[in-house]
């Protein structure tokens, strides 16, 4: 049952660690696609971010229930202890900032 348990427990750490790097890359080519990068004139960097504001809050609402499930999952494997406290704070801190 241990050996189980064990297995379980870095299947969830892995899948996790998964879906946080997906975002982050989601995320990184979103932020590449919509020019972050400003050129040699500001144009570019003022028409980003109106651009950016505007198409975030529609998929906002989603978003926040699963950033909540993900907090769940890193507070189980916490109290688990399959985490220690460092790298559930460095996880929460990608969760939230993605």
């Amino acid at each position: 049952m241990g050996l189980l348990k064990t297995g379980f427990k870095a299947a969830v750490a892995v899948k996790t660690a998964d879906v946080i790097h997906e975002r982050v890359l989601a995320r990184q080519q979103a932020h590449a696609a919509a020019g972050g990068h400003p050129g040699p004139t500001g144009a570019v960097a003022q028409a980003a971010p109106a651009a950016s504001i505007q198409a975030a809050p529609a998929p906002a609402s989603p978003a926040i229930g699963e950033k909540l499930e993900q907090l769940k999952q890193l507070g189980d494997l916490r109290a688990s202890g399959v985490l220690t406290d460092a790298e559930f704070e460095l996880q929460k801190a990608q969760i939230l900032s993605a």
